[in-house]
């Protein structure tokens, strides 16, 4: 059943519904395939998936991209598609965290062995998208020919082809890279010994207790050999940590395989911001008595709380540059929520964008997320790129979507991994504040990676 919306619009709702998974395997082989993943199913939260590839258009420069971004968000127009999913076609991309320094004069002398690039941004002419709350698919098409939409049809209906297992040769050997260290995961290593990585907290606790911040959040990269398919790799990332805000994208050379359980920023219809921040972290028990034990922890521990309450105060402020006087709030305040391998602390912070600001006002207004820099903010990145011995990447950074019509939404990249020139990187951090223990901080890392490195291995 299709139906034309405007002149320029195909809505066709697909009957039966296919598998999202499904149909991203169909399209692995379509440049720059994009599949935004909401693998953990919630009525507000990871209500959505979305699958497109074949970008029209195609950049990794940071000023064309930037220029994309500075049109105003457009007026909502139409009534007629309501009850759809938001994102009917548009532009999609990835920032890396190494950005900031587009918005701040840093000092970065950290090591970027991969050179993996820092922004992209595609134009989506047609998106499969995906209501889980009702069961439900459709396929919208921008202008395009009846000859393209039946090729886009004919894929639909094809059984996905297998994968290809040639991989790309290492660009640089392990003795190559920074130095390497043994980790408690098999053929997993770190751009951190154990001992590095406690010193290093140490180091960040003495700048907050001098005055110099608040909190940051600390990372170590995991490093492991690429030995299956980027794809195939994110199929048992996804199995077995689902997420609500997960995706994978392919920008060529390397793939983005993110199982984000955090909500950066989204603008509704009626112009409204929401941001997600993501703070407190406890492992799942292996018992139910266990599960609530490190439950009841996380929601009475003072530093978890402190830790997030600094954060919804960093992003209350970043919020405060883009929207009207008076319009930010915290309805939500350190709320749990539980995943397959950890609970969380969540908050929520909302405010009302000003009228005729751009994309580009709202990032350079609150990138990177406060959640995984630290308060005050600039400081914290400072900090971060004196003390951490490689870039992050695509870590911490976002994947965002820009409807034609203006809404926009982004998560957050943490969970994430990079695939790549034969290897993949998995950075995982902890936010420290003045009572951080520095070993505690190094086994909650360890425990948000143990999830996902199951990904690595069938």
């Amino acid at each position: 059943m299709a139906l034309v919306v405007h002149s320029d619009l195909l809505i066709e709702e697909l009957v039966p519904s296919p598998e999202p998974w499904e149909v991203a395997r169909r399209f692995a082989h379509r440049p720059h395939l994009l599949f935004l993943d909401s693998s953990e199913h919630h009525a507000t939260r990871g209500r959505y998936s979305y699958v497109m590839a074949d970008p029209s258009e195609w950049t990794m420069d940071p000023e064309t991209v930037f220029a994309r971004l500075r049109d105003p968000f457009p007026a909502r127009e139409s009534q007629e598609t309501d009850g759809l999913p938001p994102f009917r076609g548009g532009y999609a991309g990835h920032l890396s965290f190494e950005l900031f320094r587009c918005f701040e004069r840093i000092p970065d002398r950290r090591r970027n062995e991969f050179e993996i690039p820092e922004i992209s941004l595609g134009r989506y002419d047609w998106v499969v998208a995906f209501d889980h709350q009702e069961h439900r698919a459709w396929l919208f098409a921008h202008g395009l020919s009846g000859e393209r939409i039946d090729a886009i049809r004919s894929i639909l209906i094809q059984p996905p082809q297998a994968l290809s297992r040639s991989l790309a040769l290492r660009s640089r050997t392990a003795d190559e890279l920074s130095p390497l260290f043994d980790t408690p995961f098999e053929g997993v290593r770190s751009n951190f010994s154990r001992d590095q990585f406690i010193s290093t907290v140490r180091k960040a606790i003495d700048y907050i207790h001098a005055g110099d911040i608040f909190q940051v959040n600390l990372a170590q990269r995991l490093l492991a050999p690429q030995r299956h398919h980027a794809l195939d790799i994110y199929e048992r990332l996804r199995s077995r940590s689902p997420s609500p805000y997960g995706g994978y994208f392919d920008l060529g050379e390397f793939q983005i395989l993110s199982a984000s359980p955090e909500q950066f920023l989204k603008v509704t219809q009626d112009g409204e911001v929401i941001t997600r921040p993501i703070k407190g972290t406890r492992p799942r028990g292996r018992s139910e008595r266990a599960d609530q034990d490190y439950l009841h922890d996380l929601m009475t521990n003072p530093k978890d709380r402190a830790e997030n309450v600094m954060i919804v105060d960093l992003l209350r402020n970043d919020l405060g540059r883009v929207c009207e006087y008076g319009s930010v709030r915290v309805p939500v305040v350190c709320a749990p929520e539980s995943y397959n391998y950890v609970h969380h602390l969540v908050s929520e912070v909302r405010g009302r964008l000003r009228d005729r600001l751009s994309p580009y006002d709202l990032i350079h207004a609150t990138f990177p997320g406060g959640s995984i820099t630290g308060a005050p903010k600039v400081r914290a990145m400072e900090i971060i790129a004196e003390l951490e011995p490689t870039v992050r990447g695509p870590y911490c950074g976002n994947l965002f979507l820009l409807d034609f019509d203006g809404s926009f939404e982004s998560n957050i990249l943490i969970r994430t991994m990079t695939a790549g020139r034969g290897w993949i990187q998995y950075p995982v951090g902890a936010g420290i504040v003045a009572d951080s223990i520095a070993e505690r901080e190094y086994e909650e890392t360890l425990h948000k990676a143990a999830g996902p490195l199951r990904a690595l291995t069938p």
